[in-house]
């Protein structure tokens, strides 16, 4: 074998290992999730439903929502823009790890005094 296939073989398992590090780690998917809290609400429970809560939700539908929202095939005034910067693993780690959450609402912050 060449050096080149060689290197090349060595980049693809690192990237193959890399990506099965990164979905193996619940804080990693969780760092990739809090880009939604604000939005979405703390832990993807938003106050009063607006935007909807994202916890407990079907993994498959919201992925197949993020993929739209990305690839412009769902209209949307933050989502499409937000969702670009994510890869097609980095969005499945999201979509998992609010299905993991167990739904319900938030708990509005108190009133400033």
């Amino acid at each position: 074998m060449s050096k080149a296939m060689t290197l090349l073989a060595v980049v693809l398992v690192s990237g193959g290992w890399a990506q099965s590090v990164m979905a193996a780690d619940p804080q990693y998917a969780r760092s990739l999730a809090a880009t939604c809290f604000t939005c979405h609400g703390t832990e993807g429970r938003s106050v009063n439903g607006v935007p909807p809560s994202l916890a407990g939700q079907n993994k498959d539908y919201m992925l197949k929502q993020m993929l739209e929202f990305r690839d412009g095939k769902r209209p949307a005034t933050i989502m499409h823009q937000h969702a670009k910067g994510y890869t097609n693993d980095q969005l499945e780690l999201i979509a998992g790890y609010f299905a993991s959450l167990t739904p319900g609402r938030a708990t509005p912050a108190p009133a400033a005094r």
